[in-house]
């Protein structure tokens, strides 16, 4: 399985390096994954948007690239659990319930972009 997957840590330092690689001066954002304490991510697609960070990096007019990660899907269920300890911290009681978070779409990140590549396949042909 760890060579399917690549972590989260391990994500944000390919990224980067992806940048450093084209250019140590220019600057890297990812946005997205700030809630995230821990993740796996298919190594395959790391590897592709590996790639289109330093396609982006490389371009001589291009100072920071930015990294944009937002479900592909607008609406996305979620599990929510509501958890009750008491001052010793043991675990008294758990209550699950469910949530529908709806997410904007990527128009709110293309806004003024004039070229736009679209290599995303399909939605599940991936």
């Amino acid at each position: 399985m760890r060579l399917m997957h690549t972590s989260l840590p391990e994500f944000k330092l390919k990224m980067q390096g992806a940048v450093v690689k084209e250019s140590p001066n220019k600057k890297l954002e990812i946005k997205g994954l700030e809630n995230l304490n821990a993740a796996k991510m298919q190594s395959l697609r790391t590897g592709r948007i590996e790639h289109a960070v330093e396609e982006l990096a490389a371009l001589k007019e291009v100072d920071k690239v930015e990294v944009v990660v937002m479900p592909r899907v607008p609406e996305t269920m979620h599990t929510v659990i509501v958890k009750g300890y008491t001052k010793d911290k043991t675990p008294v009681k758990a209550i699950l319930e469910v949530i529908n978070i709806i997410h904007p779409t990527e128009e709110v990140e293309l806004e003024g972009f004039s070229q736009v590549d679209d290599r995303r396949p399909r939605i599940g042909g991936h």
